[in-house]
């Protein structure tokens, strides 16, 4: 996974990292260093989802971090938080795609569902 993240350059630009969540404790022969661009981290103790939580909620900017995961509660947990969260295919696909980091943070709603939520907000704060 490391090796395909770093030859497909999924990083982004070179001014983000990504860091990697294992469950569990290394090999012997695998060290908790990655390339320059990629963090590995094992969890050891907790479990990776743990871990990521963690790591999301003691950070100042949550709204600068991508989440890349399927699984729902984490998914619900880190956006709860202020963070994006991508699916491993979104995450991937990326590539192909050659969204700008931008993109990939900014949430695309139909127009019905942000008439609904304008709506709301409207009654929530100006008693409409």
């Amino acid at each position: 996974m490391v090796e395909f993240i770093h030859s497909n350059k999924l990083t982004g630009s070179p001014n983000n990292s990504v860091t990697i969540v294992f469950d569990g404790y290394p090999d012997s022969g695998l060290l908790e260093e990655g390339f320059k661009d990629i963090n590995i981290i094992f969890s050891r103790r907790q479990s990776a989802d743990e871990r990521i939580k963690a790591m999301v909620e003691r950070s100042a900017g949550a709204r600068n971090i991508v989440v890349v995961s399927d699984d729902k509660e984490i998914k619900f947990f880190t956006r709860s938080l202020g963070a994006n969260v991508l699916a491993v295919e979104e995450f991937i696909g990326q590539k192909k795609k050659k969204r700008t980091a931008s993109q990939l943070l900014k949430p695309e709603l139909k127009p019905s569902q942000m008439h609904s939520i304008n709506r709301e907000l409207k009654k929530l704060w100006l008693g409409e």
